[in-house]
């Protein structure tokens, strides 16, 4: 495994990270503690989760279930760079009652109290804001985060689904503050979806923030979904967003040239979408979220993929990306 700083901090992270978000909801507890337990082996160091996974009236179990392979020992959590997140809704029942949600002050004191009793530890090291609260200064919700840090129960702060206006503005607020500010971003970011790399990620970049790119195989539609429907094998990528896009003329032609340039060169689809995520500014490493060994084993395979400059440029010919701002909108 690869490893590599978390943005501009001194953390070392493996180049891909375990995301957990299919423990409970798709996933028993004991082959969750069986892929996370294979992911170590493996040097992957760096575990995602967040309090809303298991999601419904099952909030909260993902971390339940990441608690309790904590309590198995064998230095699981001293070797394991935790990752969670604080926003979504965790009233009882799905009752949306105020103050249970979103960034002020009281609801991360409360959050990240509840997620530490989940996990069963006593910090974590990455706390990540899931969404944008344009309701709450930052000047609140870094003086709740440098109480946090202060206590010890959290080492770092990052973002997820942020804008690059939104990471500006945290960092010089936290700025203001002397405080570090935001240290990583979690950002929706594949060959499909590049739209990251006008704003997220140069924002991200010249804040010294490493960039942790969700849904790597948008949904599976990079994974080799064509040819898996050909062959007559299951697949989860056909339903939802999955089937607009395979619905789409344009977008499953696109989708099609793709897994043709990668069966020309013998590659699988899967191997190359986080193999090229690998390759791009600014990216510490790509969430994967198998929901089996086998997928965790398959996704293993990206870090040791090298891929050369002649088919970096023909998937930007699959792929186009925006280029950068503001020529991508303006002259």
């Amino acid at each position: 495994m690869e490893y590599t700083q978390l943005g501009r901090t001194g953390l070392k992270v493996s180049r891909l990270v375990l995301g957990t978000m299919n423990f409970g909801p798709q996933t028993t507890e004991a082959d969750s503690h069986t892929i996370m337990d294979a992911a170590l082996d493996a040097g992957v160091n760096f575990f995602d989760t967040a309090n809303v996974y298991g999601w419904g009236e099952n909030k909260g179990r993902t971390e339940e279930i990441v608690g309790s392979w904590f309590a198995k020992g064998g230095d699981r959590r001293d070797r394991t760079v935790l990752a969670t997140k604080v926003y979504g809704n965790m009233g009882a029942d799905g009752e949306a009652w105020p103050n249970h949600d979103k960034l002020s002050a009281l609801n991360i004191r409360r959050a990240v109290d509840a997620s530490l009793k989940r996990l069963g530890t006593d910090h974590i090291d990455i706390y990540q804001f899931h969404h944008v609260d344009r309701a709450t200064p930052w000047d609140e919700i870094w003086q709740a985060i440098d109480v946090l840090v202060a206590q010890g129960k959290i080492l770092y702060a990052g973002s997820s689904n942020f804008a690059g206006w939104h990471i500006a503005q945290a960092n010089e607020a936290a700025r203001r503050r002397g405080s570090l500010g935001l240290t990583s971003e979690q950002c929706l970011y594949n060959l499909m979806e590049r739209r990251a790399e006008m704003e997220v990620i140069p924002a991200a970049q010249g804040y010294g923030l490493g960039v942790i790119p969700w849904s790597p195989l948008h949904g599976g539609l990079l994974g080799g979904v064509l040819r898996k429907q050909a062959e007559g094998g299951a697949s989860r990528s056909t339903g939802g967003r999955a089937a607009d896009a395979l619905a789409d003329p344009a977008q499953r032609a696109q989708i099609q040239a793709y897994e043709d340039l990668c069966g020309k060169h013998g590659l699988n689809p899967g191997d190359v979408g986080l193999a090229w995520l690998l390759t791009r500014p600014g990216v510490t490493g790509p969430i994967v979220g198998p929901r089996t060994t086998e997928q965790l084993e398959s996704a293993l395979r990206a870090v040791d993929l090298e891929l050369s400059a002649e088919f970096l440029a023909a998937l930007d010919e699959v792929f186009p990306g925006p280029g950068p701002s503001p020529e991508a909108f303006a002259w």
